[in-house]
This record gives C-alpha cells, sequence and structure tokens, in this order.
C-alpha cells in the first residue's frame, strides 16, 4: 500500500522573513503602471544603428575624439553629409 503525502503550505506568511528594502532593492525593482512594465534606460530609436568595425587612420580618429563625448555621433553626422543624406 502507497502512502500518500500531502503538502500543506501554510497560509500565513511571517513578515519578519521578508528581504530588506535597501536603496540597491529599489534600484533594481520592476516599475510598472498598472499592468504595462515601463523599461528604464534610453528608448527604443526610430532609426537603428548598426554596429561595425571599421579601420581609420589614427589621426581621422583622434580629431573627432578630441571634441569630447559625443564623437560618434558628429563622425556619423559627417559621413551623412559627405553622403547626401
Amino acid at each position: 500500500m502507497a502512502v500518500s503525502k500531502l503538502v500543506i503550505k501554510p497560509d500565513w506568511v511571517d513578515p519578519d522573513d521578508a528581504p530588506e528594502l535597501t536603496e540597491d532593492w529599489f534600484q533594481s525593482a520592476d516599475f510598472k503602471i498598472g499592468d504595462k512594465l515601463v523599461r528604464r534606460g534610453r528608448p527604443r530609436s526610430d532609426s537603428s544603428k548598426k554596429a561595425v568595425s571599421l579601420r581609420l587612420d589614427a589621426d581621422v580618429l583622434e580629431w573627432f575624439k578630441k571634441s569630447g563625448t559625443g564623437w560618434q555621433t558628429r563622425m556619423n553626422e559627417a559621413l551623412r553629409k559627405v553622403a547626401g543624406l
């Protein structure tokens, strides 16, 4: 004769067993408005970019980099201008 083992989970949960709600916990928590998950970070762009490997002359690369952050965007704009786009 087989003996059936019943697993009974308690309905009550001790609130002292809850994780500590630290600043790190809130930073990594999901944020929802209603049932919709609100994504973190930069929103998706209408014009997607492609990652490429490109060999450039060192002086050309340094010229764009020395202008500070956003050099890749400025390089993209210069290429678009030359291409007539």
